[in-house]
């Protein structure tokens, strides 16, 4: 199914249901029972084909066509039972008791008698910045579900009790009562379908083949017919929290979940990580964690996450819907709360908290050591190098300095870098590197400064135009105390980042242009560079080998970039395109990189003989 077909039936199964719930709702049960009525109808079919066919060689009719059809009915029917018997592998975690933590399962007890809900079987504590109820068939597509609670615990760390209880109010709200039963068999019928699609994807056959061509047109419809209903499901449990615990708390609880989710990804995790330089043995965070979500986040980072995340549009991507929806739902404002006083961990029972926490740090340093012992030789080589560099810093170039900041960056994400961009402008005033690093580093409120210094990035050449302009755009689109809204400025930059996004396009199709080997030259990597390059590659398991060549792009003369030629056997070409893309987006090289697997096009013949020799092989 298209893409843009997916859209359609999507936007027009929301207009079904805002203009007659009742009527789409009926829709949604019919197409539901349209794959119930398949796999049923298969297991009829192939049933009586069987008997037929074995009642016939009872008699002595034998002959090959019928034995051909005694086979394909038998492979029919042994897919039919799969999916009418699929396992589905319940969610990961620890499980507790009641026993274990009597406040929770109380709090559970009132949430599900106020709102009619079913029993929860099973209570899970992960560690995982989250919280969720899944309903796993107990028979694949028939039979009840098993409800199982998957609870976070730095969820438990960043939630006061009330809020954290809200959240819950929010997720035992997809098992309510009433009409909400109706949601909750969709969501059930929603999951298996998504599963056994997965699980019947590889199958080879005819029936194999017959099974997957019914899913292919099935399942992506069914998911588009039902989106609507899963983005209802996602409102009328907010609605549900709400009415336990207020909207505010509810919307509140919303809005920390968020801002503090976005301060775990883009700064916890990185600033745990670099702990590695001086800790050869891995370190695990939860302890620390705990202590840190104590505290308020910083109000500058806090407005940010707020910011972004109101902008964030609902896309079809995710049932769930963007922030400022969720907030409008429940008719509250989107402005910062006051913070989270104390946690939630006491529900896990008196002295609990300690124990699990230090229950998840071993299993996190466990899982964790081979990476750990990775990262920590690889920052002791950041750190090597960075020495060497300081030392010549009398004769460095503005080049050698843009590196000595970014290598001081990852030793410390909070290293004072400004005064070594200062530095590399007085012995290169137009250094591009050197601008884009100083423009980083100037307070957000400086905004006049902040403009000037992407100004000159934009003279100063092509290679960064596309990011200075939407850095630009972002600082005037943010408001900023003792700044009014510059129109002129706006529809300047506006129109230099489209110029900008255009020329990207076309050093893209340069850079993707089928003729992979014309206009390349050898790698330019330094020495310091190949080696890392190397490390990142020798932690890709699939890897055998791999070729690099630096693609001189007209568009930019001057911008570094580069094709991977990488060797993947033992892989479909599905999962060698999923990881060429990974490796596009992890690899650390110094410009854009495409990366492309020995296969029908371009041949290994055709790497060996004109991209040069390989930079790794196992």
């Amino acid at each position: 199914m298209e893409w843009a077909d997916f859209v359609h039936l999507v936007r027009t199964s929301e207009q079904d249901s805002a203009e007659n719930s009742g009527a789409y709702r009926r829709s949604v049960a019919a197409f539901a029972a349209l794959g119930y009525a398949w796999v049923l109808g298969c297991f009829a079919l192939a049933l009586g084909l069987v008997a037929w066919a074995v009642q016939q060689l009872l008699f002595g009719r034998f002959r090959l066509g019928l034995l051909l059809m005694l086979l394909a009915a038998g492979s029919l029917l042994w897919f039919s039972l799969r999916a009418l018997w699929l396992r589905i592998t319940p969610p990961e975690g620890e499980e507790i008791s009641a026993t274990d933590a009597p406040e929770l399962f109380d709090a559970l007890e009132r949430i599900r008698r106020k709102i009619k809900g079913p029993a929860i079987h099973h209570v899970l504590l992960s560690d995982d910045f989250n919280a969720s109820i899944q309903q796993i068939p107990r028979y694949g597509l028939f039979g009840g579900g098993v409800n199982y609670l998957v609870i976070g615990l730095p969820l438990l760390m960043a939630l006061d009790r009330t809020r954290f209880l809200a959240v819950l109010g929010h997720e035992y709200g997809h098992l309510r009562g009433d009409h909400g039963q109706f949601g909750a068999w969709i969501y059930r019928t929603r999951w298996s379908w998504m599963q056994l699609n997965k699980s019947l994807s590889d199958d080879q056959g005819l029936a194999g083949a017959a099974t997957q061509a019914f899913l292919r047109w099935y399942f992506p419809r069914f998911a588009a017919k039902t989106f609507a209903l899963a983005r209802q499901d996602e409102y009328e449990a907010d609605n549900v929290a709400g009415r336990l615990s207020g909207r505010e708390t509810m919307a509140t609880a919303l809005i920390e979940v968020e801002i503090r989710g976005h301060w775990l990804q883009t700064e916890f995790w990185r600033d745990h990580w670099c702990t590695a330089a001086a800790n050869p043995l891995p370190v695990g965070p939860f302890r620390g964690l705990r202590r840190l979500m104590a505290d308020a986040p910083e109000a500058a980072f806090a407005n940010d996450a707020l910011r972004q995340a109101l902008k964030r549009i609902s896309n079809l991507d995710d049932t769930h819907p963007g922030l400022r929806d969720r907030l409008e739902a429940l008719d509250v404002a989107g402005t910062l709360p006051d913070w989270s006083r104390g946690s939630a961990l006491a529900l896990l029972g008196k002295d609990e908290a300690k124990r699990w926490i230090a229950h998840f740090d071993k299993q996190w340093c466990a899982a964790n050591a081979s990476d750990w012992k990775q990262h920590h030789a690889w920052l002791q080589r950041v750190r090597a190098r960075a020495e060497a560099l300081q030392a010549g810093m009398a004769q460095a170039s503005a080049a050698d300095l843009v590196e000595l900041a970014r290598l001081r960056k990852h030793l410390d994400p909070r290293a004072e870098v400004r005064p070594l961009y200062e530095l590399a402008l007085e012995r290169s005033a137009e250094h591009p590197g050197a601008l884009r690093g100083l423009a980083q580093c100037l307070p957000d409120g400086d905004r006049a400064a902040k403009l000037a210094c992407l100004h000159r990035l934009w003279d100063a050449g092509s290679n960064d135009r596309w990011w200075a302009a939407r850095t630009a755009l972002a600082e005037l689109e943010t408001p900023r105390i003792g700044y009014d809204h510059d129109a002129a400025a706006f529809k300047q930059w506006r129109k230099r980042l489209e110029r900008a996004q255009e020329s990207e396009e076309r050093a893209w199709e340069e850079l993707s242009n089928a003729s992979y080997f014309s206009h390349i030259a050898r790698n330019d990597l330094s020495e310091f560079e190949l080696g890392e390059f190397q490390a990142e590659l020798a932690r890709c398991a699939p890897v055998a080998c791999a070729w690099l060549v630096r693609k001189n792009l007209r568009e930019h003369p001057q911008r570094r970039a580069y094709l991977l030629f990488v060797e993947l056997p033992g892989m479909d070409d599905e999962d060698r395109y999923d990881l060429c893309r990974w490796l596009e987006r992890t690899l650390s090289l110094p410009g854009p990189v495409l990366v492309l697997w020995a296969g029908e096009s371009p041949t290994l013949k055709e790497i060996k003989r004109f991209a040069f020799d390989p930079v790794f092989s196992r």
